[in-house]
């Protein structure tokens, strides 16, 4: 059971948009809205694949580019979480997205100045003399979330980060290293809170 139609359009949704052919999911798939693929470039097969019971809700977003793979479990809820990938994004079974939750496996510009400005000149739509992209300056690592793990309002988990199984990631934190599991972290940068007894 799912409430994406055979033509792939979102049962009752407001837009015409459909769910790109390379996202595939699991039975008792719920999709609030197909725009949550508005921003979606990927090229692999599959791009996306979402386990059984996985719930998409509220603005959610898939920004993933040509090369990215993005694989979510059984039972994982989305609520107007940003998934932006490159690479790789993972998320477990069992987990718990937020609102405002921007989860990225890349930097997607240079760090350094120079590369910046000529990144912004590529990427300005009706410059007619657009360099380049500098796309070799541009970092990415793939981000692992494991099974059972909250992470709350407003949150911010960054490239190359791997949060271990039932951990929770506090409203706002940003998550620049690596949460093991059962760990409560909060705070810009994350930091350990608590131990989560099971």
């Amino acid at each position: 059971m799912t409430n994406v139609l055979p033509d792939r359009r979102v049962e009752h949704d407001w837009t015409p948009r459909t769910i790109p052919e390379n996202v595939t999911w699991g039975d008792g798939f719920y999709c609030e809205s197909a725009q949550s693929f508005l921003h979606f470039k990927g090229r692999r097969e599959p791009a996306v694949e979402l386990g059984e019971h996985v719930s998409i809700y509220a603005a959610s977003q898939f920004a993933v580019g040509e090369k990215g793979h993005v694989k979510i479990g059984d039972f994982t809820l989305l609520v107007g979480a940003l998934l932006t990938c490159e690479t790789s994004i993972e998320i477990g079974s069992h987990c718990l997205i937020s609102w405002g939750t921007g989860i990225a496996d890349s930097d997607f510009h240079p760090v350094a100045a120079a590369q910046r400005r000529i990144d912004a000149e590529a990427l300005a739509p009706f410059y007619e003399g657009k360099p380049a992209r500098p796309i070799e300056a541009v970092k990415a690592r793939p981000v692992k979330i494991g099974n059972n793990v909250w992470i709350g309002m407003n949150a911010i988990v960054l490239k190359g980060v791997t949060i271990g199984d039932n951990s929770i990631i506090a409203a706002g934190a940003v998550v620049t290293k690596d949460v093991p599991p059962n760990t409560v972290v909060a705070g810009n940068p994350a930091r350990f809170a608590k131990r989560l007894t099971e």
